[in-house]
């Protein structure tokens, strides 16, 4: 499985380097513990050291590698991560839904658009265009709520839920419609509450599909 290049326009060649790896370390093709070599890393994107340099910083930060003195050793992302990371995505979409409840109209529209798109991806089995619109879904909502600290706070973690939306896609992807429709049910639920502007509702659906997110989350990635 390679990382999108669609996903890759506008990016530098040390952001483009960076998303491979991160693919391959999520998805488990790099093991944790691995020690990788900059000048391998180079040779096999067919570059210089300086923008797998820039790559592996950015890799450090997110914490799915470790910079020793004995070279770069691969943390990897457990799935006790994925949990915490989709905890913050929780405390994040269940705040922004808060926000944008009492007023949504400006969100029903652009959220069924997208919401057909995935329909339309999940009939072609387009794993990197259903994962991207799935993305689009909630960071429509995220931006809804016109909070900059909350914003800043979900480009925080918006490169590795990238990265984990499109192996889970690939797996719901495989399956039957049945599959894919529940998928797209779920999403079509979140919309259906904030169309009714109940707080309470909204809340519920949220924390639902947050529930339901971290169990496919454990048959979907490497243990």
């Amino acid at each position: 499985m390679q990382y999108p290049s669609s996903w890759l326009k506008g990016s530098s060649l040390g952001e483009s380097i960076a998303a491979e790896l991160r693919l391959q370390i999520i998805s488990g093709t790099i093991k944790p513990g691995t020690v990788l070599s900059e000048n391998r890393i180079a040779a096999d994107f067919g570059t210089s050291r300086s923008p797998v340099r820039e790559a592996l910083k950015t890799l450090s930060n997110e914490g799915l590698i470790n910079l020793q003195r004995m070279g770069v050793v691969v943390n990897g992302l457990s799935l006790k991560d994925v949990d915490e990371l989709y905890d913050v995505r929780y405390l994040i979409e269940s705040f922004a839904s808060k926000q944008v409840a009492e007023n949504p109209e400006a969100l029903l529209a652009p959220l069924a658009q997208i919401i057909d798109k995935m329909e339309l991806a999940g009939k072609h089995r387009d794993i990197a265009e259903f994962a991207y619109q799935d993305l689009c879904f909630h960071e429509t909502i995220i931006a809804g709520a016109n909070h900059t600290r909350i914003m800043h706070l979900w480009t925080s973690i918006r490169q590795i839920v990238m990265t984990v939306m499109l192996i889970t896609t690939r797996e719901v992807l495989s399956q039957n419609d049945d599959k894919i429709n529940y998928v797209i049910g779920k999403h079509r639920k979140l919309l259906q509450g904030l169309e009714s502007r109940d707080p309470g509702i909204i809340a519920r659906n949220v924390e639902e599909y947050f529930a339901d997110s971290h169990r496919t989350l454990h048959t979907s990635l490497p243990q």
